[in-house]
């Protein structure tokens, strides 16, 4: 049975070891102001990303490099520049919104695969074909599309593959096709610069144009102000129907510019649900206690299953965002051997530790402290906290740069993390 991709968002260098260390099978991203997100794009430059491209395919992983803003006609010789440029780094594909830079991108780079990004909208049949002829080999589904017309398009033409998102923000637009944030702040979405506008709390007012009375409409008390605030995705609980369709070749994990404990515990939720959907073991209460632990917009499972004119769940009128059920801690280098600080940890303080997928942990009990096994998890107690510097510390506030020496070598970006209660607690905050 062919088995489905997973892929994951790499934001910068570290977040793509995080997401392949954590399950992905490919990640996305890239290195310039064409690409969908300009913050992230500028955390990678040209030498870190062909660095990204050789790590990942060290791993026999994929990287697809992100070029999917729509061009000025000023910036055409530019992006020329930009894909010759990205082809010679040999990722493994190119994501592209506009028909034009797929043209381009056929005649500069004709042995790169093109994917064609969700930002082109693409809802059925006769537009993949379209894209398909001329030379797109993976269409990139609008979010609002449905399971149904997936299939229907896959019917039509068996050999384009099919990638969808199943987890991360949705835009208050249809796919993106939204003017708010150009309106307010002249930063054009798509274009790479969107300021989430949607995100905001908003006062309604009614204005009388025949006596020039304006009168602020009150809220319920409640309800909130978040008129636009769309919900994040979340299709765990759907895997299972996803992948039994057989017509889905990859699931998109949204969050370029999402922190690292995002980018590893989300991936690693999806890649056990797809996991144990291929064992016969599916059980979406496993991965949706994890993907809980993330900070979240609330979630709604959006428009797959079910067509958008259904659906009355995918706003959060009352916040723009929540606290997940946990707070990273820390998170451990590369070599393993130390931790930064990510949140406020002090001497005796017990912390979860959560693996990369497939590792392994020692259980250990020395100076530094102590590794055990309860709940069903690794837990870290620490005993004594060093920096490699040799400075002694009580406790280690978040944003401390010191790397802090473990008890033991643990695996390459292993995250620790507590309940968001305590998490409270110790800022001193309610719960």
């Amino acid at each position: 049975m062919h088995k489905a991709e997973l892929l994951a968002p790499a934001g910068n260098l570290e977040k793509l070891k995080i997401a392949l260390a954590y399950g992905a099978d490919a990640v996305y991203g890239g290195t310039s102001t064409f690409s969908l997100r300009i913050r992230s794009g500028k955390e990678f430059d040209l030498e870190s990303y062909a660095e990204g491209i050789e790590y990942a395919h060290s791993l026999g992983k994929k990287v697809y490099c992100t070029i999917n803003s729509f061009p000025f006609n000023s910036q055409l010789k530019l992006y020329e520049n930009h894909i010759a440029k990205m082809a010679e780094l040999k990722p493994d594909a190119l994501i592209i919104s506009s028909p034009g830079v797929v043209k381009m991108a056929s005649r500069i780079a004709p042995n790169i695969p093109l994917h064609l990004s969700t930002q082109a909208n693409v809802m059925n049949a006769l537009d993949a074909e379209v894209y398909y002829d001329m030379g797109v080999t993976r269409i990139i589904a609008a979010r609002e599309i449905s399971l149904k017309d997936c299939e229907a398009i896959k019917s039509v033409i068996p050999d384009l593959e099919l990638e969808i998102f199943v987890h991360g923000s949705m835009c208050f637009a249809y796919s993106g096709r939204c003017l708010v944030s150009a309106l307010q702040k002249g930063r054009v979405p798509n274009r790479g610069s969107c300021a989430n506008d949607c995100r905001f709390p908003y006062e309604i007012y009614a204005h009388n144009p025949e006596t020039n009375t304006t009168f602020r409409l009150e809220e319920e008390s409640e309800i909130g102000t978040y008129i636009m605030n769309a919900k994040d995705m979340n299709m765990a609980s759907h895997v299972d129907k996803i992948l039994a369709s057989g017509v889905i070749d990859s699931l998109k994990i949204e969050g370029r510019t999402k922190s690292p404990y995002y980018a590893g515990v989300v991936t690693k939720a999806y890649r056990h649900a797809i996991d144990d959907f291929y064992a016969n073991d599916f059980d979406e209460s496993r991965y949706q206690s994890e993907l809980g632990t993330t900070q979240n917009r609330g979630f709604t499972d959006a428009y797959l299953i079910s067509r958008p004119f259904e659906k009355n769940d995918t706003q959060s009128h009352g916040f723009t965002i929540q606290n997940g059920t946990h707070q990273v801690a820390a998170l451990v280098s590369e070599d393993g051997k130390t931790w930064k600080c990510k949140d406020k940890t002090c001497l005796g303080d017990s912390v979860e530790i959560v693996l990369p997928v497939g590792a392994t942990v020692e259980l250990v009990d020395n100076e530094y402290g102590t590794i055990e096994q309860k709940d069903g998890g690794y837990w870290l107690t620490f005993k004594k906290l060093e920096a490699t510097s040799g400075k002694i510390f009580e406790c280690i506030h978040s944003g401390d740069l010191n790397d802090i020496i473990l008890p033991t070598t643990l695996p390459s970006y292993t995250i620790l993390r507590r309940g968001i209660n305590e998490a409270l607690e110790k800022k001193g905050l309610d719960a």
